[in-house]
């Protein structure tokens, strides 16, 4: 093979952020996803996350499948201000920003679906517009999972108190088998890279039960 036909270079995550919001009251929120997948990676690798005042959040660091190491992080800023955190663990380990995979809540994808990019714009979502501020750049994977959208669409308190509110009952499976989902996206882009892991997993689809 001539070296201008070399094969691409993987895009290989080495730190993993979780956007949502910290307070007891958002836990289990829809806007809370995020945090809830880096909780199910923790708990897969045995990773412990501790409070960590240089990173302005929950952060871990071990080994995750195939001996990868990764850091783990759930910022504590607040959604608005995640940005602040994902650039200190990014300047503190000198990690690019195509080294970093951020997940997050999508209310364009139903629930029980996620997508993996490479890169992409905010969307609306703040937490996202934050972290491509103060990173500077666009151009760093991210993986997106369904939260559905509100039931009174096209309003602003809709749209709030859809984010800010819990799943319902009739999700909690669909949820549950959605973040096992994530958990094998994210280990498949430790092991053989994010287009691979989107290749596979950006199809899959969580059903209902009662389907």
């Amino acid at each position: 093979m001539k070296s201008s036909e070399a094969a691409p270079t993987l895009v290989i995550p080495q730190v993993i952020v979780g956007l949502g919001n910290p307070e007891p009251k958002y836990d289990d929120t829809r806007h809370n996803i995020g945090f809830a997948v880096v909780d199910a990676l923790a708990h897969a690798w045995g990773i412990k996350l501790s409070p960590d005042r240089r990173f302005q959040g929950f952060f871990g660091e071990g080994l995750a499948v195939g001996s990868s190491k990764v850091r783990l992080l759930k910022p504590t800023t607040y959604m608005n201000r995640s940005g602040q955190a994902v650039r200190s663990v990014t300047d503190w380990y000198k990690v690019p920003p195509e080294g970093v995979l951020v997940i997050y809540d999508d209310m364009d994808l139903p629930v029980g679906r996620l997508r993996l990019r490479l890169s992409g714009s905010a969307g609306g979502h703040n937490g996202m517009k934050s972290t491509i501020a103060h990173l500077g750049t666009e151009k760093f994977p991210r993986l997106r999972l369904g939260i559905g959208k509100p039931k009174v669409p096209n309003t602003d308190n809709g749209s709030i108190s859809h984010v800010l509110g819990k799943f319902a009952p009739e999700e909690k499976e669909q949820v549950a088998a959605a973040l096992q989902l994530a958990i094998e996206a994210v280990e498949m882009s430790l092991k053989q890279g994010v287009e691979k892991a989107m290749s596979l997993y950006n199809s899959r689809v969580v059903t209902p039960a009662s389907e």
